[in-house]
């Protein structure tokens, strides 16, 4: 039976890094980024996120920063589940590290410089090993809104969330470094697989969605 999908991508990343999945059969929706309003709040952010969905009981997955949106989004409204890819479902498994970050407002001072300027840092990170994982990597996060970007950040670092949806599952490669494994609960752990697991095991990821769906 056919499912509507609904995926939101990574912090800095755009519908590419979904490229290699192999959902055939089901009704993909690509949740698209909007500019933040001033001083705008995760929480409204979700809400205007929401009208981009227009299907009762949808399935929404997301990848990183898109998994905390897909959280957000799913406090608001009845979907079916959440799949988490390479994320985390509460402030709680925010390693402690980006917490203080957030805390002590270290990211106002470093935001986007770091991730803004792809590098063999930026690779090592996001486990880009691949010469084409590579350079799609630096195209996406070349071209990422630097407003968006610097609010997304923030948002992370300090996000709040204390509670889940029940209807979670959780995905997380023990080789992400980005989120390191040992601060998340997940559900299924695959073994030496980085934060970009859309890229790295296309064919063993799709056929983990398509067994939950």
């Amino acid at each position: 039976m056919a499912k509507e999908l609904y995926f939101f991508t990574g912090l800095g990343a755009d519908e590419r890094v979904f490229h290699k999945l192999d959902l055939a059969g089901h009704s993909i929706t690509f949740i698209k980024w909007i500019i933040p309003l001033k001083n705008e709040t995760i929480e409204s952010y979700a809400v205007r996120l929401a009208e981009q969905i227009a299907t009762p009981k949808p399935i929404l997955i997301g990848l990183s920063f898109g998994g905390i949106m897909a959280i957000e989004v799913a406090k608001l409204i009845d979907v079916e589940k959440v799949i988490l890819l390479a994320s985390v479902k509460t402030r709680q498994e925010i390693p402690f590290y980006y917490r203080l970050a957030g805390r002590i407002r270290l990211h106002k001072v470093m935001a986007g410089r770091f991730i803004k300027g792809p590098n063999f840092i930026t690779n090592w990170f996001f486990g880009a090993a691949s010469a084409a994982d590579k350079h799609l990597l630096k195209q996406i996060l070349s071209g990422t809104d630097p407003t968006f970007l610097k609010w997304a950040i923030d948002k992370v670092l300090r996000w709040q969330n204390k509670t889940h949806p029940e209807n979670v599952f959780h995905i997380h490669g023990t080789n992400d470094r980005i989120l390191p494994v040992r601060f998340v609960k997940a559900h299924l752990a695959i073994k030496n697989v980085g934060h970009l697991m859309t890229l790295e095991i296309p064919d063993e990821l799709s056929k983990s969605i398509r067994e939950l769906l």
